[in-house]
């Protein structure tokens, strides 16, 4: 049985100048206050690419208090201490950070706060008022920020969670680990706030600290990591305990009929039911029936870009994956609905985040590229006729309509957007055919920590799903001549609402008009300035049928209004369907999905 009582963890990545006075410094000022073989020192040597592994080799076999705790990858900083701290043997474990910034007078006040039975967390702390640290301004502001951030989301009695001289009751310390999901820079954040919800004794104290290496602010690893994981614990800590099964489905129920009602603060309720009220239902039904078709295509489509990228999946599950990300489109803003897609396939058919998001762009890429050749090859055609004349002049005029206006902007809206899409694949197939790491080296630009390596590894790997799609041709054709029929169903949709009205009369240019102000309206509505694209798709819808027909601008509104409300509804009734059947709320799954777990996962990138 060992007499060690307290086990001192030195988490190391590259310390080959410093390691050896380090543990020099550690040794000596444990012994001035405790006995011999009661304590132990050991270097968790994480993955090094330099002299580390051999020094701490070297003075392990020369002193037997040391001991080295390899790893042959990479763990994270947080990883590497529960490593090396589920290898040691002290009752009392701690940690601190190689470069001796915490005066080490400290120590024996940081072991015997836990070692006497006081508390079962202690922090050293750099803002407490009694001493607070003379820190460089610019990293001063980012601690500040982030430890008031930790506070508010958290509920942290705490004012500095991340000054690395801490010290932990062995039991206390394993039994929050349990909990504890993130392997690097939030990792003692973590254990922190876990120990003041579950009731674990925590003392910070200040210390005396010098600021020593590097210390400026980095951008991938201060916002993008830490802000990610600050909204995760949040989430999991203070609203998840309180959503069960029944509720998050009933939420999310209830906010898709919010998204419904939204509606009403961009149209008039009254012009929907009279412009309803004069159409002929039995026709309106067809154009959801017709409409409702494109969809089992949809998952047929989505099968076979996950299938290029490897990943192979039933259409079934696909087409229910489809609604319920569109469903999130009509309730949340600025179009969450697309990352909830990522979070189902991940969390049913586990297909990791990069990989469900790069399909996603994929099919966002190819419907933007279809309505753009299908309003560009129209309005080429009505360009040659003279037809777009009246159009342009709606255009330039000056607006004595709110219709009008709003159909002005939203096709500038639709122009912009298909001119984008046009230079996204353009650059898409530009890249894959490039050698140069364009998303390394962007990153870099950004970031010098190695945390950074992992990020841009994220994005490379999203963007060479992108890739093999744009370059595989027989994947191109089919779901490029899949998008078409989809499109298609769409324009033929919006057809049957203009027959269901009295007075029309189907004619070769109504149907072309009709393609043009059907790929119009949902290039406008792509960007998420309203719920649902509501407004816009019927600004560009009602401008153009008013400048192009013989049926003036009411009778325009009110067919855009019954088009794009049968389209919702049956994205709604499709969504809330696909949720019962995958049993799968929209709250959950966008909080999954902005939590980005496949970052917080490979954390691998550390230090």
């Amino acid at each position: 049985m060992t007499d060690v009582e307290v086990s001192v963890v030195l988490p190391a990545y590259n310390e080959e100048e410093t390691l050896e006075e380090t543990v020099e410094v550690t040794l000596s000022t444990l012994a001035s206050f405790l006995p011999d073989g009661r304590f132990e020192v050991i270097v968790a040597e994480d993955g090094c690419e330099d002299r580390t592994p051999e020094i701490a080799d070297r003075l392990a076999g020369e002193d037997e208090r040391v001991r080295h705790v390899h790893s042959d990858e990479r763990l994270g900083r947080g990883g590497a201490l529960e490593y090396a701290f589920r290898r040691a043997e002290g009752s009392t474990l701690v940690y601190f950070d190689t470069d001796l910034a915490t005066d080490m007078r400290h120590l024996e006040e940081l072991v015997e706060s836990i070692r006497s039975g006081e508390y079962d967390v202690a922090t050293g702390s750099r803002w407490l008022p009694e001493n607070p640290a003379d820190r460089p301004p610019r990293r001063a502001v980012s601690s500040r920020g982030y430890n008031v951030l930790v506070r508010l989301f958290l509920r942290s009695d705490l004012k500095d969670h991340q000054c690395g001289f801490k010290a932990f009751d062995r039991d206390a310390l394993f039994d929050l680990l349990d909990g504890v999901e993130d392997e690097h820079w939030f990792w003692d954040t973590e254990v922190l706030v876990r120990a003041q919800r579950e009731g674990y004794r925590v003392r910070e104290f200040p210390v005396d600290w010098t600021p020593k290496g590097d210390s400026k602010v980095d951008l991938v690893r201060d916002v993008f990591g830490m802000g990610s994981q600050i909204v995760r614990t949040w989430w999991q800590l203070s609203v998840s305990p309180r959503i069960t099964r029944r509720t998050s489905l009933a939420g999310g129920t209830a906010l898709v009929l919010v998204a419904l009602l939204l509606m009403t603060q961009y149209l008039d309720p009254r012009a929907v039911l009279e412009q309803m009220a004069g159409a002929d239902p039995a026709l309106v039904a067809l154009s959801a029936v017709i409409y409702a078709l494109s969809w089992p295509l949809r998952g047929l489509r989505y099968r076979d870009i996950l299938a290029s990228i490897g990943f192979r999946e039933r259409w079934t599950f696909l087409t229910g994956a489809v609604f319920i990300s569109q469903t999130g489109n009509l309730v949340f803003p600025a179009r969450a609905g697309d990352a909830v897609r990522a979070y189902v396939v991940k969390a049913r058919r586990s297909i990791p985040y990069p990989s469900g998001f790069a399909s996603l762009a994929v099919e966002r890429v190819f419907d933007l590229l279809t309505i753009t050749l299908l309003a560009g090859v129209v309005f080429v055609g009505l360009a040659a006729t003279g037809a777009a004349d009246s159009l342009v002049a709606a255009l330039t005029g000056n607006p004595n309509a709110e219709t009008t206006q709003s159909g002005r902007t939203a096709v500038l809206v639709a122009a912009g957007v298909g001119l984008a899409a046009i230079g996204a694949v353009a650059a898409i197939v530009a890249s894959a055919r490039s050698d140069r790491n364009l998303a390394r080296a962007t990153v870099r630009r950004f970031s010098s920590d190695a945390y950074a390596d992992y990020v841009a590894g994220v994005i490379e790997r999203f963007a060479g799903d992108v890739q093999t799609v744009a370059t595989d041709g027989r994947a191109f054709a089919r779901v490029g001549g899949a998008s078409l029929v989809i499109w298609t169903l769409d324009v033929l949709t919006a057809l049957a609402v203009f027959y269901a009205f009295p007075d029309v009369t189907l004619t070769p240019t109504l149907v072309a008009v009709a393609f043009f102000a059907v790929s119009v309206g949902n290039l406008a509505k792509v960007l998420p300035l309203t719920p649902g694209g509501v407004g816009l798709y019927e600004g560009a819808f009602s401008l153009i049928v008013a400048a192009l027909t013989p049926y003036g601008a009411a009778l325009a509104l009110g067919v855009s209004i019954v088009d794009h409300a049968v389209k919702n509804a049956v994205t709604v009734l499709g969504g809330v369907a696909s949720m019962a059947w995958l049993n799968v709320s929209l709250t959950t799954a966008v909080e999954e999905s902005s939590e980005a777990r496949e970052v917080e996962a490979a954390t691998a990138a550390e230090d």
